[in-house]
């Protein structure tokens, strides 16, 4: 489906709309979406295509992944969880996830962001210099 620009705006500014303190708020969102559906204005599936793609790409943005060799103690966890907070910003969804073919160190991704500090990425760049 081809989307207009004034939907892309329209979605753009329903999205702004949504939005308290620099977060989604779901509650809004639903509400929003609940009152295009009954108003249906023109174009309003490709409102609520674009709107929907928005909220997809906020959640994303706003999701984080931290992966290790082995559980993290509650110390090292909640350093994580700081730096991370300060770096992006309150609302972040942080999961935290064993993954042992890194053998040690740490892999976060946020976002479309990947910091890879573990043993695994740095055997992997040392092979590829050689």
């Amino acid at each position: 489906m081809r989307i207009s620009r004034q939907a892309r705006r329209d979605a753009k500014h329903l999205f702004r709309s949504c939005q308290v303190n620099g977060l989604l708020d779901e509650e809004r969102a639903r509400r929003a979406v609940q009152q295009i559906i009954a108003q249906r204005p023109r174009g309003y599936a490709a409102i609520l295509s674009h709107f929907e793609r928005l909220v997809k790409l906020d959640f994303d943005r706003r999701a984080a992944r931290v992966e290790s060799s082995a559980p993290l103690d509650e110390r090292m966890a909640s350093a994580v969880r700081a730096n991370l907070i300060r770096k992006y910003g309150a609302g972040l969804n942080i999961a935290f996830a064993q993954n042992a073919s890194l053998l040690g160190g740490l892999r976060i991704k946020v976002g479309s962001d990947v910091y890879d500090g573990s043993i695994q990425a740095r055997l992997n760049a040392l092979a590829e210099s050689f």
